[in-house]
């Protein structure tokens, strides 16, 4: 399961360390790029309170908007599984897709034809510059893994996502997938 080298299409398990870290603190990112100018990614399991109809009114629909990152949180972006339906979609891997035609979006998502599980929408993203997350890794501020959900994972992750990584990793991450979220309200 775990991979030591980070890639595109690949998740950050956030380790124990981080606890205290307000942005990362319990995250698993899937990272949508990686090179030599740095990393980008979201954070699959902090839900928002809001939905995505209270930011885009154009969208009927109540889907629920997730924390990517701390960074540019007032910019709206999104994943998917239906390259064939968003124009200009990038892949990021395993039938993964980053953005594409956000006005399209909107139409087919009020239209009934993309669905909750088809696509998932973030405030902000997580980023890197060059070598930073190669620093990060090195101080053990996180464990790559394989994204073994493949495109499902835009369904699968969730507000217990972290905890449920740590039970797969087993060994002395088992202790920790019990931990307190913030320890010092112990």
């Amino acid at each position: 399961m775990v991979d030591l080298k980070p890639n595109k299409g690949k998740l950050l398990i956030a380790e124990p360390s981080l606890t205290g870290d307000v942005s990362f603190n319990r995250s698993v990112v899937l990272l949508a790029e990686h090179n030599d100018e740095g990393s980008v990614g979201f954070i699959l399991n902090k839900p928002l309170e809001y939905q995505i109809s209270d930011l885009v009114t154009e969208i009927s629909k109540p889907f629920q908007v997730y924390n990517g990152g701390p960074v540019e949180q007032d910019n709206l972006y999104f994943i998917h599984k239906v390259p064939h339906l968003i124009d200009n979609s990038v892949e990021i891997s395993d039938g993964i897709y980053w953005g594409g035609d956000f006005d399209k979006t909107v139409d087919l998502i009020n239209n009934h034809i993309i669905s909750e599980d088809d696509i998932r929408f973030f405030l902000g993203y997580s980023g890197w510059s060059s070598l930073q997350l190669d620093q990060e890794l090195l101080s053990k501020s996180w464990i790559v893994a394989k994204n073994e959900y493949q495109s499902q994972i835009i369904k699968k992750s969730s507000g217990a996502f972290w905890k449920e990584k740590m039970l797969e990793l087993g060994g002395d991450y088992l202790l920790w997938s019990n931990a307190p979220e913030n320890p010092s309200l112990n």
